[in-house]
């Protein structure tokens, strides 16, 4: 953090709004994913989360395994990324964690930059059984200004189905994007992110047995989840002036 911090405050004038209504103990942060490969909304919520309530209560994020491979793999562990399945996620909520996930993950990190502002987990709903399961309640978080970090114009889908790499990666997307200074890159060559401000809004606990009973409709959950999320991206998109400079 100390050396993240100064970047984020710096470079993307970073804030996170709303930690004041942030419940006790074990709770999962469901949030949208934003900036490509170089997203930035787990350190701007970690170091907002930090300096509001110190470094008593640890911030763990649910991550795909390709994280824990290759020379960065140890940082990653260190610093609270843990593979993305049911059992990690119960054993952190229940430890008292704070647990961040991205339930739309790349479909959600890559989506087209006329869609910056669209609330689209792509039917992923497993976040819900993850929250009952360990009995803690969901925070929706909003960020906005991560998918301004580079123009972003396709996911690229029917290009990774031509290639096949659905097939021998199982990657369904070869995001295609515009961006400085390299100009047009499908991944690679990687673009350096412009300096965009990030914001990042914590919103009101949502309680699922108290709200929704002990055996909800998963469907009814997920859709409340949503809406109120992109109620809240609408407000901050209507209070951003320009793109990048916010």
């Amino acid at each position: 953090m100390g050396v993240l911090k100064p970047f984020l405050k710096l470079y993307h004038r970073s804030e996170v709004r709303g930690l004041e209504n942030f419940p006790d103990g074990g709770a999962l942060v469901v949030s949208n994913h934003s900036g490509g490969i170089f997203a930035m909304d787990v350190p701007v919520f970690a170091a907002g989360f930090y300096d509001h309530f110190g470094y008593d209560r640890p911030v763990y994020t649910l991550t795909f395994d390709l994280v824990f491979t290759g020379p960065t793999a140890s940082f990653f562990r260190k610093t609270g990324f843990i593979k993305a399945n049911h059992d990690n996620a119960d054993e952190a909520l229940r430890s008292g964690g704070v647990v961040v996930v991205f339930p739309g993950g790349d479909y959600d990190v890559y989506r087209p930059s006329a869609e910056r502002n669209k609330i689209d987990f792509d039917g992923r709903t497993g976040y819900i059984r993850a929250a009952l399961n360990a009995g803690v309640p969901i925070v929706p978080t909003v960020g906005i200004g991560g998918q301004e970090s580079q123009l972003f114009l396709s996911r690229g889908t029917g290009l990774a189905k031509a290639l096949r790499l659905d097939k021998m990666f199982r990657a369904k997307i070869l995001p295609v994007s515009f961006g400085f200074p390299f100009g047009l890159s499908a991944v690679v060559p990687l673009n350096v992110p412009l300096p965009t401000k990030i914001v990042q809004q914590v919103l009101e606990p949502i309680d699922i047995v108290a709200e929704f009973g002990a055996d909800p409709d998963i469907d009814e959950v997920d859709a409340h989840v949503r809406r109120v999320m992109q109620r809240a991206l609408d407000q901050l998109a209507a209070e951003r002036r320009f793109p990048v400079l916010g």
